[in-house]
């Protein structure tokens, strides 16, 4: 009596009403962007454009590459959900600390994704506003602790969270609804490996199963067969290496972000701290955390942002994550007719983010080291090969995955090393005077 039918339905309307919607959203990410570049400081009478925090900040949040693909061509609603991240970073860096909270639980609510960085917004609003002062080496004074701005938190999160489940209560549909939010049974990772810890250890038990059978240690039937490569979201075991559970991901990721929660407990350094341990919550839950998103980097590339236009260090940190960042987004777009597309957009961006921080943060040392700068160069070969030659080549019919794997993989690399230095930053940070 009912026919739905799903798959590969397409119509006109149903396009039109897509691509206006996500413009139309956008409209949000747009003012929070605003109130971003409101948060940092231009220098007096400087007329170059390229001088000013704020208009390369405004460049960098509303040009930016991954978000420009992931939501205009691969069709998705991020620069709305990032809309609400940008502006309750920017609502916390104006200190105005309630609406910062309400706008993360709203944000919360709408894509459990960000779970990734609620450590960071819990510790710091617990640290920072529900204790009103420090003694004089920095550690939080009890008596100073104020309960009716725990309550007031409190209120808003019970409030936003009450609405958005509250139906599922009343219909006895809770487990189903957190059956649908934890899916664990999609395996360790995507079909496409995300660049992270994982795609390293996978890649070194592959390795481990193939060197293996060569000297005759393991039986090749006894092996899996691409199980991890085989473009399936599915759970597998891995050959050689022991299988990671989600318990052990989530406590990889717990001890990953430690530190930097810890460090706004103990040595609070205000707003611009919290930000930090932000960006190290979100990186940490990307690398160690189980099927992880390809897009979830952005997180982390978005906010970062902020402190790249402020800190020459930042700058240098952001622009490697950013252009690793970005091109492991690039199997997203598969087709030939968008490899021009992808290619041209990601150089323009990284045109000018090297281009702009280097002129912001002129007269200092250089942005990228030596090696940092060859490992970016490496992203060009690892282009041309996967995007050029590979499609050329009789491997395409014998390993169709291989142009992802190697992607994946190289990236990790670079996000994993982003990672350490942002934690380095962190140490740096520790030591400097508190800032308000």
């Amino acid at each position: 009596m009912l026919l739905v039918e799903n798959l590969n339905y397409c119509s006109p309307s149903t396009v039109l009403f897509q691509r206006l919607s996500v413009v139309f959203t956008d409209v949000l990410f747009i003012y929070a962007a605003r109130e971003c570049c409101r948060c940092v400081q231009d220098p007096k009478g400087s007329r170059d454009i390229l001088n000013r925090p704020s208009f390369v900040l405004a460049v960098l949040l509303l040009w930016n590459f991954g978000l420009l693909i992931v939501d205009h061509i691969h069709f998705q609603y991020n620069g709305f959900l990032f809309g609400f991240l940008l502006l309750s970073v920017a609502k916390h860096l104006q200190s105005q600390h309630l609406q910062g909270a309400l706008l993360f639980a709203i944000l919360l609510n709408l894509k459990h994704i960000y779970l990734y960085v609620a450590p960071a917004y819990g510790i710091y609003l617990l640290r920072s506003y529900c204790f009103t002062q420090d003694n004089k080496d920095g550690s939080f004074r009890w008596r100073s602790f104020s309960p009716l701005r725990l309550l007031a938190l409190g209120s808003i999160v019970v409030s936003v969270f009450a609405l958005s489940f509250g139906p599922f209560i009343a219909m006895g549909q809770l487990p189903q609804v957190l059956s649908r939010l934890f899916p664990f049974k999609r395996g360790l990772c995507h079909a496409y490996w995300a660049p992270n810890v994982w795609a390293l250890y996978n890649i070194l038990d592959k390795s481990l199963a193939v060197l293996g059978v060569r000297l005759k240690l393991l039986q090749e039937a006894e092996l899996p067969r691409a199980s991890m490569t085989g473009g399936l979201v599915q759970e597998f075991q891995h050959s050689v290496l022991p299988s990671i559970s989600p318990s052990l991901t989530l406590v990889c990721t717990l001890l990953s972000i430690l530190p930097a929660v810890a460090s706004i407990w103990w040595r609070p350094s205000g707003a611009r701290g919290f930000l930090r341990c932000l960006l190290l919550c979100a990186l940490g839950s990307f690398m160690f955390g189980w099927h992880v998103h390809e897009k979830a980097v952005l997180i982390a590339i978005l906010p970062l942002s902020i402190l790249a236009v402020e800190s020459r260090e930042d700058a240098g940190i952001f622009l490697l994550l950013t252009t690793t960042g970005h091109y492991s987004l690039f199997p997203l777009l598969f087709t030939p007719a968008e490899l021009p597309i992808k290619v041209a957009l990601m150089l323009m961006f990284t045109i000018f983010s090297f281009t702009a921080l280097r002129k912001l943060h002129s007269g200092q040392r250089a942005l990228l080291h030596p090696l940092e700068v060859s490992y970016l160069l490496g992203l060009v070969a690892v282009a041309i090969a996967c995007e050029l030659i590979f499609p050329l080549s009789p491997w395409q019919q014998k390993l169709p995955f291989l142009p992802l794997l190697v992607t994946s993989v190289y990236c990790s690399l670079g996000v994993c090393y982003s990672f350490l230095r942002l934690y380095v930053s962190l140490l740096r940070q520790d030591k400097k005077p508190k800032q308000p």
